[in-house]
């Protein structure tokens, strides 16, 4: 089958011709991949820094939707032709959704709703569940204050979205272009990161900060009231000091959060702006997206 992947211990992705995958194992669903999401975490899948179980020669990916060819023995809520969407990791194919055909846990899986298309289903996995487990670990109440640094990329997009539903107040760092946007999308206050003095131009006491952006949370801290909380998508959560709680979060599978959020994007109000691409440039926005000139915009590959 076609995919775009690892061939061993190369760093650079390429396109490949893989085996099938097997018959799905007890518990797990084997898919016909329609679309699959593209993340700077992919850097991390071949240099072992996030041990997901590739077994190269293998496809990239931990995340995309797609149309069960087969189900495992013992596998309830699912038949063949079901449409779903998951983030699933470790890969218990040892290979991962940039191809035309995943092994899931199917306990991983979500069902698309018939309204969802696959490209932006595949854009939800990683991004929401990650904005809705750190979200809830903040545990946020209406009318409090949150910021968010990194607004404007794909996490970010969602974050706000997930908290201004619920009545928090968002400041974002983001760049001027991105300030209409989230506005629109429900933050109360845009700030511009390119500005070295951002930091003394909100009004500080924040309840919590959610770190997306790299190397922001140390300028964060000060603007966390005593007592609040921050929590860091980049590994660098500052020591704790003034009782504040800081601790770094990494995204977990959850199928029942990521069928939510699918259902909020199906009437609308969770709403993702992928951006799709052939799987024949898979090289080319892995190489873009680790590098960090995506531009704030989530990319899918499609097998077409």
């Amino acid at each position: 089958m076609k995919a775009c992947g690892v061939s061993g211990a190369e760093k650079e992705a390429a396109l490949l011709e893989l085996p099938e995958p097997s018959s799905p194992a007890p518990g797990q669903l084997l898919v016909a991949v329609e679309a699959a999401g593209v993340g700077p975490w992919d850097e991390l899948l071949n240099g072992g820094s996030w041990d997901v179980g590739l077994r190269p020669p293998a496809a990239l990916g931990v995340e995309g939707a797609g149309k069960v060819l087969a189900v495992g023995a013992g596998v309830a809520g699912f038949a063949v032709g079901d449409r779903v969407l998951a983030h699933e990791a470790p890969l218990p194919g040892g290979s991962g959704f940039w191809a035309e055909r995943v092994l899931l846990n199917a306990d991983h899986a979500a069902a698309c709703p018939p309204g969802l298309d696959a490209v932006h289903a595949a854009a939800l996995p990683v991004n929401g569940l990650t904005a809705w487990q750190a979200l809830e670990k903040l545990d946020l109440s209406r009318g409090q204050r949150l910021l968010i640094t990194n607004g404007g990329g794909a996490t970010g997009a969602l974050a706000i979205q997930l908290a201004a539903a619920k009545g928090i107040e968002v400041t974002a760092t983001a760049s001027a272009a991105a300030e209409e946007r989230l506005l629109g999308l429900g933050a109360t206050e845009v700030v511009d990161y390119h500005d070295p003095n951002w930091t003394a131009t909100v009004r500080g006491g924040f309840d919590a900060a959610l770190i997306i952006a790299t190397g922001t949370a140390a300028a964060a801290l000060p603007l966390v009231r005593d007592g609040g909380r921050l929590c860091s998508l980049t590994s660098d959560a500052p020591a704790e000091e003034r009782g504040i709680t800081s601790w770094d979060l990494y995204v977990e599978a959850n199928a029942a959060q990521l069928g939510q959020m699918a259902e909020q994007v199906t009437d609308g109000t969770l709403k993702l702006a992928p951006e799709p691409l052939p799987l024949s440039e898979g090289p080319a926005a892995f190489a873009q997206v680790v590098s960090g000139r995506a531009g704030g915009k989530k990319i899918v590959l499609t097998p077409a």
